[in-house]
């Protein structure tokens, strides 16, 4: 009961209430992304609002995929003529998103802006595909 009473804590915001509703508390710990080609460029952009680029995110190539990793810190603090309200948020945030094979290491570019990061990377062309075919199931 104790754990169903805290989603209805009264002190939490009505946004917060609704993304913890929709999202679960696991979200908390990871990033979101958003992945996308733009003509012959993978472009990812994560959300990071709040975060210092500067000092709290990293970005890195780990076996094949687009490491990017971010510590949060925020303090928040309401005073009232008869309350006061402190909360604290704090942790690691990582996310792994898989990158095509043969992408260049070397031209791979990271911006930050408005609480969005985005890395840019030269998706390489396609190797000519097989025709697809039927495969036969057998019964045993």
């Amino acid at each position: 009961m104790a754990d169903l009473m805290k989603w209805f804590d009264t002190r939490r915001s009505p946004v917060e209430l609704i993304e913890r509703l929709f999202e679960g508390d696991t979200a908390a710990s990871g990033i979101r992304v958003e992945e996308s080609v733009e003509g012959n460029t993978l472009v990812v952009r994560a959300e990071l609002p709040g975060i210092d680029p500067d000092k709290d995110v990293s970005v890195s190539l780990v076996d094949g995929a687009l490491e990017i990793k971010a510590e949060r810190r925020e303090k928040t603090e309401q005073k009232d003529k008869n309350s006061y309200r402190s909360e604290f948020r704090y942790g690691s945030l990582m996310r792994r998103v898989a990158l095509p094979e043969g992408v260049d290491q070397d031209n791979i570019t990271a911006s930050y802006r408005d609480g969005v990061l985005e890395v840019r990377t030269t998706v390489p062309e396609k190797a000519q595909q097989a025709p697809s075919r039927k495969i036969e199931i057998q019964r045993g």
